[in-house]
C-alpha cells in the first residue's frame, strides 16, 4: 500500500513539472525563427541571411576601379618627372642660326668686289640644252690673279653657255674666250657702286640678326611652355644659355659684314 502511495505521489509530481515547462515554453518564443534570428530582429519576420561582403574586401574592390585613383596613391608622394627639354631647344635653335649664317654667307659671296674671288660665280645659273643648271656644276673657277678669274667647263660646248650667263649677271663682268675657258678681269669699282654695295652688305646684315633673334625667340617660347613643369632655376638657366648662344651668333653675323665691307672699299 505504501508502495502505490508513493508511485502516485511521483507521477503527480511529473505531471506538474510538465505543466510548468508547457508554460514555460508558451511564454517564451523559441520557435526556430527565435533561436536564429539576430539581436534585436523583429519578431514575426523572417531572417535572411546576409551574403554581402564584408566591410574591407568592399573597400579594397573599390580601390581597383578603372580610372579611379586610392587614396594611397595621392598620398604616396609621387611626382612626374619633367624631361629634359635643354639639349632639344638649344639644338634646334642652334641649327637655325647656323642656317642664318650660312645663307648669309652666301649673299656676301655674291657681292662684287674689286678682287677676284672663286665664289663670286656660285650663284649664277646656266641655261644649257633646255636645263639651267647651276655655274659651279658646269665649270671649275679660279683665280688667275687678284683681277682675274678663269673659268674652265667640263664640256667644251658648254662655253658659249657660260659666257652668256656671266655677262647676263647682276656682277659687271665681260669673259673673253681663251681656248677652251673662259677670262674674266675684274673691273675697278666705282665711288658710287662701292656705296651700293655697302648698302647691301648692311641689309643682308639686319635680314640674318632678325632671323637669329626670331630662332632665339621661339626657342624661348619653348621654354616658357614648359616652365610650368620645370624648377625657376632650371628656366633662368635655359633662358640664359640661349641669349648667350644668340648673342655669339649675331656678333659672327656682324663680323662677317664688318669684313665684307672691308674688302669692298679697300678693293
Amino acid at each position: 500500500m505504501a508502495m502505490l502511495l508513493r508511485r502516485a505521489a511521483s507521477s503527480r509530481n511529473a505531471i506538474a513539472f510538465l505543466r510548468r515547462s508547457s508554460s514555460l515554453i508558451q511564454s517564451r518564443d523559441f520557435s526556430h525563427k527565435s533561436l536564429f534570428s539576430p539581436p534585436n530582429h523583429p519578431r514575426g519576420r523572417d531572417w535572411e541571411f546576409d551574403l554581402s561582403l564584408p566591410d574591407f574586401l568592399r573597400d579594397s574592390r573599390r580601390g581597383f576601379a578603372k580610372g579611379k585613383k586610392s587614396k594611397d596613391d595621392s598620398a604616396s608622394g609621387l611626382v612626374d618627372v619633367a624631361p629634359d627639354i635643354g639639349p632639344t631647344v638649344k639644338a634646334t635653335a642652334t641649327s637655325q642660326m647656323e642656317a642664318a649664317i650660312d645663307a648669309l654667307s652666301r649673299d656676301l659671296t655674291k657681292i662684287r668686289t674689286g678682287r677676284a674671288a672663286p665664289g663670286m660665280l656660285d650663284h649664277i645659273i646656266v641655261e644649257t640644252g633646255g636645263v639651267k643648271v647651276p655655274l659651279s656644276h658646269l665649270a671649275l673657277v679660279s683665280v688667275l690673279d687678284p683681277k682675274t678669274l678663269s673659268v674652265n667647263p667640263y664640256d667644251p660646248d658648254t662655253v658659249k653657255d657660260l659666257e652668256k650667263a656671266i655677262v647676263s649677271s647682276p656682277l659687271g663682268l665681260n669673259p673673253k674666250l681663251d681656248g677652251q675657258r673662259l677670262v674674266a678681269s675684274i673691273p675697278a669699282l666705282t665711288k658710287e657702286h662701292i656705296q651700293a654695295m655697302c648698302k647691301i652688305v648692311t641689309k643682308s646684315s639686319e635680314v640674318v640678326k632678325q632671323s637669329i633673334r626670331r630662332s632665339r625667340q621661339k626657342a624661348l617660347d619653348t621654354i616658357k611652355k614648359a616652365g610650368s613643369s620645370l624648377p625657376k632655376d632650371e628656366v633662368k638657366r635655359l633662358e640664359k644659355e640661349v641669349e648667350e648662344l644668340t648673342k655669339k651668333f649675331v656678333k659672327s653675323a656682324e663680323d662677317m659684314c664688318k669684313s665684307k665691307e672691308k674688302e669692298i672699299t679697300q678693293s
